[in-house]
């Protein structure tokens, strides 16, 4: 596992830990539902919730699990903790008017995000915007979407040949780069 964080939402803490293996970050549960109900008792409400959710079937409370982090009291403690996507998925379940704007930014983005599987184009040009949001030259970005698009076909090379994803594909790699 990796290194415990603290994150700061409007001057709240959130317990964070990133996991180096699988390259994610797990957050704690009840740090968000303090956040977003603004609750006496975080915990009594997530363990509510959480009732309420598998009476549902809600499998985003099946898959959370604990994690020991740091404590108020600065000794580790296991916390339920939930990935992104569980987050995204709680928040959704949670009547606050502090959910609420992350509600509507969760509609408009699956919104967005099922007109780019209609138009892929749509996803080109929010990746461009996001670029030159972070201040990237037209040349870079051009460069950037040339290079994605040369190491797609590279890729697609090796997936006819019979190349075997993760080890052959970092062999390859490391190849090209010592030519």
């Amino acid at each position: 596992m990796g290194k415990n964080a603290v994150q700061l939402f409007e001057n709240k803490q959130i317990r964070t830990l990133w996991d180096e293996t699988a390259e994610k970050w797990w957050f704690s549960v009840v740090d968000i539902v303090a956040v977003l109900t603004e609750s006496v008792d975080s915990t009594a409400y997530w363990r509510k919730l959480k009732q309420r959710l598998k009476e549902e079937g809600n499998e985003t409370v099946t898959n959370c699990h604990g994690l020991k982090m740091t404590a108020p009291d600065g000794k580790m403690r296991l916390t339920d903790v939930a990935d992104t996507e569980q987050i995204l998925r709680l928040v959704q379940s949670i009547p606050s008017k502090k959910a609420e704007p992350f509600k509507l930014w969760l509609a408009r983005v699956g919104s967005e995000r099922i007109d780019e599987t209609i138009d892929p184009e749509l996803a080109i040009n929010r990746a461009m915007h996001a670029y030159k949001k972070l201040g990237y030259s037209e040349n870079w970005i051009n460069q950037r979407l040339k290079s994605i698009e040369v190491r797609k076909s590279l890729t697609d090379e090796w997936d006819k040949s019979g190349v075997k994803k993760g080890k052959e594909y970092a062999e390859l790699t490391d190849l090209m780069i010592q030519i």
